[in-house]
């Protein structure tokens, strides 16, 4: 299959196609896939049968089966979980630092590669082949966000993770790389937000939504690229919250065209939102000792700064003024 788009194809099965092999008649019945992409594909558990994800290979299609293939755009190798991404792991806590472009739960297109099979095969004990591994998800990340997030690996920790979360008790640094300029050095935002069932974005709404408060810092501005690094807390962590707020103030995530935001900045293709989950502090549900996480800049997000500090020629590199803020950024 070739570019990068969501697409979703619906197909039911003719009595002429019946009796066939899956993988034989997706290739036969959807154009540009073979039928190698369709294992791939069933393989990731982007196919429905009947409502049910099916990903076996071998399964023999029925006059009248609904079929529904799901396509997100990302790669059709899936993410394997390694020793590179953990930032913190005991016997009840899991720490990862999330790349992006990976999902952090199950989606339609794809159970096998995100965050969660890859932790859950990542902890499998190959001598114990029948036990299954605990994993608590209290957290989520956006597939294109990157960054810490933590999971409780023990069923003793699961409660007091989940009532960490649910009482606002875990502090998260966000790093955000927004247009324009702020005018101030700090800020607060504060609305009701709710998703629309029209196009699927979150937006402020005079009633109806949830409570949402996003507080911010500037930590860096490139004024002839026209764009700032943020640090970003939101003590209420509803969903798509940093990107509606900021996009609502004027200042869209570089790259998160959904929310408003250019993949272009100075010239430069960006492939994502730039938010990324920068540090985290946490109570121990077990041990009560204070953890605190940092989980360094990915890749592109650094490389896409330091390029905007070579343009302006800044008093201070970014990656500097980051290592000095980490010991004093309020998480509160």
């Amino acid at each position: 299959m070739t570019g990068n788009l969501r697409r979703l194809y619906r197909l039911v099965v003719s009595d002429d196609n019946d009796g066939m092999r899956i993988d034989q008649f997706l290739a036969a019945g959807i154009d540009d896939l073979s039928r190698s992409h369709a294992r791939k594909i069933l393989d990731l558990g982007g196919v429905h049968i009947s409502g049910r994800r099916s990903r076996r290979c071998s399964y023999t299609v029925r006059a009248g089966d609904a079929i529904e293939v799901h396509l997100d755009g990302l790669p059709l190798e899936p993410f394997v979980l390694s020793e590179s991404h953990l930032l913190y792991r005991d016997s009840y806590l899991l720490a990862i630092d999330k790349p992006p472009r990976v999902d952090t739960q199950p989606t339609h297109a794809r159970y096998k590669g995100t965050l969660y099979e890859a932790i859950k095969n990542f902890l499998h004990d190959p001598k114990r082949p029948r036990l299954d591994p605990e994993l608590g998800m209290a957290q989520r990340l956006d597939r294109d966000t990157s960054g810490v997030l933590v999971f409780s690996i023990h069923r003793r920790a699961h409660k007091g993770l989940t009532l960490a979360v649910r009482e606002r008790e875990v502090k998260k640094v966000y790093l955000a790389l927004v247009h324009g300029v702020p005018s101030g050095q700090d800020g607060t935002i504060r609305s009701m937000l709710a998703r629309s069932r029209r196009d699927n974005l979150v937006r402020s709404v005079p009633k109806g939504g949830k409570d949402a408060i996003t507080h911010f810092r500037v930590l860096q501005t490139w004024p002839a690229a026209d764009c700032a690094l943020l640090a970003v807390t939101i003590p209420t962590g509803r969903s798509h919250q940093i990107r509606a707020h900021l996009t609502e103030h004027g200042h869209p995530l570089v790259g998160d065209v959904r929310y408003g935001g250019s993949s272009l900045l100075s010239g430069r293709e960006v492939s994502r939102q730039m938010l990324h989950s920068w540090r985290l502090q946490i109570v121990h549900p077990v041990e009560a000792t204070l953890l605190s996480l940092l989980a360094p800049l990915h890749p592109d997000m650094t490389s896409l700064v330091n390029f905007l500090d070579e343009e302006s020629f800044g008093d201070i590199r970014t990656m500097q003024r980051l290592e000095m803020d980490d010991t004093h950024v309020d998480l509160s």
